[in-house]
């Protein structure tokens, strides 16, 4: 085995493996966002004004951990890495997009839903609360429309991801997709 085919291996199972661990990690957060639309808004919804406000409050408490912090922004950093790694193949296009459609989410949660979250926060203890149905009213229809949109568009990232280990695990080395075109060597000799 020569040296460049040793190099060429050992960095294909490192971008194997950051792509791998960032498609991991965007799935836990999609998983996530699903919870949320699928059970726990559900559930919340039907209780009361205050008992809605004081387990959300407690929920955006909690959520604020290290383990949630490194699903949330390590999907965004590896797939950025992986996009780096991955510049050269055919993968780079969903890695692209992937990395596209979790930074929109990553600034949807951000920009959207936690001033929400801190909105609510802000109201303080549900049990003195003058109007707790305003309080409500004011959260819950669009923090949750907007994690719906946030779930969708951290699905579709999972999907472009795991469309790029596909690609990744097909071409070996990443380098047997790339057309003669865009080859550095063959580029400027390749018809047009």
């Amino acid at each position: 085995m020569t040296q460049t085919t040793h190099t060429a291996q050992r960095q294909h199972t490192t971008s194997g493996l950051v792509l791998g661990a960032a498609l991991v990690l965007t799935g836990i957060v999609a998983g996530i966002w699903y919870a949320y639309s699928t059970s726990v808004m559900l559930a919340l919804g039907d209780t009361g004004d205050r008992t809605f406000i004081e387990v959300m409050q407690k929920i955006n408490d909690r959520i604020q951990n290290p383990v949630f912090f490194l699903a949330f922004f390590g999907a965004l950093v590896l797939t950025g890495i992986s996009y780096w790694q991955l510049r050269r193949t055919a993968a780079r296009w969903w890695v692209l997009a992937a990395l596209v459609l979790y930074a929109v989410v990553f600034l949807l949660t951000s920009g959207v839903n936690v001033p929400l979250n801190d909105q609510l926060a802000q109201a303080g203890n549900p049990a003195r609360i003058a109007d707790p149905a305003a309080v409500r009213e004011k959260f819950e229809g669009p923090w949750v429309a907007w994690n719906h949109v946030r779930g969708v568009l951290t699905v579709a990232a999972v999907g472009c991801l795991g469309r790029a280990v596909f690609l990744h695990g097909r071409y070996g080395t990443g380098r047997a997709q790339e057309s003669a075109y865009f080859s550095s060597a063959a580029g400027s000799n390749a018809s047009r």
